[in-house]
């Protein structure tokens, strides 16, 4: 198993932040969960940009940092479904925060970024999981 080189330090709040909500995509699956989307094909089908497979690791951080649960049915074919936890309550107002922020930030940072081809800045987040 990997292991990183530089151990994080968790003794500090915003580093266990940016753990728990800092991957990439991990903004956006809370999002949809929060609206209802708690099937992983139809989370898959929500992101269409990101590869099943890291939305997939990235619901199984959120899972192991008890922000999301994962229901899966004894049933064929199989089935599974996400929920947010008590958690993710809390969270979700610092990514709502976040989401304010941000709108009020647009205009600056695409003027900022508009001449730059920088790795996200190329319109990723889908509209679904930002309305």
């Amino acid at each position: 198993m990997y292991e990183k080189k530089i151990p994080k330090d968790l003794s500090c709040g915003l580093n266990i932040a940016i753990e728990v909500i800092g991957g990439k995509w991990k903004a956006n699956l809370l999002a949809n969960i929060s609206k209802g989307i708690i099937r992983p094909s139809e989370l898959h089908k929500s992101i269409p940009q990101a590869s099943a497979r890291v939305l997939n690791q990235q619901l199984s951080e959120l899972e192991l940092h008890g922000i999301v649960e994962k229901k899966i049915y004894n049933v064929l074919p199989p089935k599974s479904e996400y929920s947010l936890t008590k958690n993710a309550e809390s969270v979700l107002e610092v990514l709502r925060a976040m989401k304010s922020w941000g709108e009020g930030y647009k205009e600056i940072f695409h003027e900022l970024t508009q001449n730059s081809r920088i790795e996200g800045h190329d319109g990723i987040a889908n509209q679904e999981s930002c309305s």
